[in-house]
């Protein structure tokens, strides 16, 4: 697997566009990041106010010039407006491995099925296209909405590394893992995600 950094990667289908983040995009990005203050709860970069998120952006960017990181912007193609952040990661060529995760939307954007078509789309290009083994995600162990929603897209549970980081906050989280294997998502993931596209697009 060699992962193509230096390509403009465009995720899309009839609900969600991801596209690779831009600084320019801050502006666009305000209104979802401030959207509720509670909504970085459990990250260690808040992103509530201009100077936060335009430091995450910034912290983004780098990452992806280190050549570690890979984020994209989220386009909720129903109405047209930016809906957050979410990103490719500890991306292991070697190993044909790599996780989705930095994942955040407006609030008005959760519970919507936006989160799970962008994971649809990330996990078809991570195993049909670059060709991976094996597909990470991971989350704070509170954070029992995120937990639901990794499950609900197929995922196993791996385990809880304990104590793994220091949130802005300074509380010391336990994470939690689980990953896709590539069998699995040829197997049934593929298509319990596929059964939910269709779904949501008649909705829509």
């Amino acid at each position: 697997m060699t992962f193509p950094f230096d390509k403009d990667i465009c995720l899309e289908n009839n609900r969600s566009l991801l596209r690779p983040l831009q600084l320019t995009d801050a502006e666009g990005l305000l209104e979802a990041a401030c959207s509720d203050p509670d909504l970085m709860r459990y990250s260690t970069a808040p992103i509530h106010s201009p100077r936060m998120l335009w430091d995450y952006l910034q912290t983004a960017m780098e990452e992806k010039a280190q050549k570690i990181r890979y984020p994209f912007l989220i386009v909720d193609k129903t109405s047209g407006k930016y809906a957050g952040c979410t990103s490719y990661a500890s991306i292991v060529d070697a190993d044909e491995r790599l996780e989705i995760g930095w994942t955040w939307m407006g609030l008005p954007y959760h519970r919507t099925g936006l989160n799970r078509n962008n994971k649809f789309l990330m996990l078809r290009y991570a195993f049909e296209e670059l060709g991976a083994e094996r597909v990470e995600l991971r989350t704070d162990e509170r954070n029992m909405r995120s937990r639901t929603a990794i499950l609900g897209i197929g995922a196993t549970y791996e385990g809880t590394l304990r104590h793994y980081k220091i949130g802005y906050d300074g509380f010391r989280r336990n994470t939690v893992y689980f990953s896709i294997l590539r069998h699995e998502w040829f197997g049934s993931v593929r298509e319990r995600l596929e059964l939910y596209q269709n779904r949501t697009a008649r909705a829509h």
